[in-house]
């Protein structure tokens, strides 16, 4: 019986997995490996918050980048994400890559970027995408579609000349994670997972494999 996970073989090697000592390493192999091997969007994450009564909360959105401070995202601190985040700066993510039949899960703090992080990233956007962020009042009710296309028309015009600055509202967040698990499917369930875990920041990091 041949083996369905043959077709990833060429991309990262099992034994480097299994081996791996710097989780971050791991997750920029694993990362370039998605980019090549997944149809659309191999940065978008599951982002898990809680709001200020316990209750959980998640929803979709792109890393912007990481490095070994974290992983950013970007986001109207207005929304719902933005005042969960405000109120507990904890969370999680989730990669889940289909086509390697891999998925990563992340949990840690979470901390503001620095305002030239957020000017360099505001200012790489799309135009469109920059007139927007002032548009819309992210999260809140939205008594038509048309009140949204006049908010548009309204500050296209007010930045029909030079730049579209940065609202005052719209910044990054940095997840800094206290554990990453990496997660590799196998035949018959019997999965591969190897967890990095370390009490804070500056302490190293524990590894360990778990069953499936």
């Amino acid at each position: 019986m041949s083996d369905p996970f043959e077709k990833i073989r060429h991309l990262t090697a099992e034994k480097d997995f299994a081996k791996a000592e710097d989780p971050f390493a791991l997750f920029a192999r694993w990362f370039e490996d998605a980019k090549k091997a997944e149809d659309e969007y191999p940065e978008a994450m599951c982002l898990a918050t809680v709001d200020e009564s316990g209750m959980p909360d998640a929803r979709m959105v792109l890393l912007k980048g990481f490095d070994e401070n974290g992983f950013v995202f970007y986001t109207n601190m207005e929304s719902a994400k933005g005042r969960q985040l405000q109120a507990n700066p904890k969370a999680a993510l989730v990669f889940w890559w289909r086509n390697l039949h891999r998925q990563v899960r992340i949990r840690g703090l979470v901390e503001p970027v620095s305002d030239e992080e957020a000017d360099a990233y505001f200012a790489s956007r799309p135009r469109g995408s920059r007139i927007g962020a002032w548009a819309s009042r992210q999260s809140r009710p939205l008594e038509s579609r048309h009140a949204l296309e006049k908010a548009v028309a309204r500050y296209t015009a007010k930045f029909h000349v030079g730049p579209v600055p940065r609202p005052p509202y719209w910044t990054g967040r940095r997840v800094v994670p206290l554990q990453m698990e990496f997660w590799h499917e196998r035949p018959f369930r019997l999965h591969e997972r190897l967890v990095f875990s370390r009490e804070t920041p500056k302490s190293p990091w524990r590894r360990e494999m778990l069953y499936p």
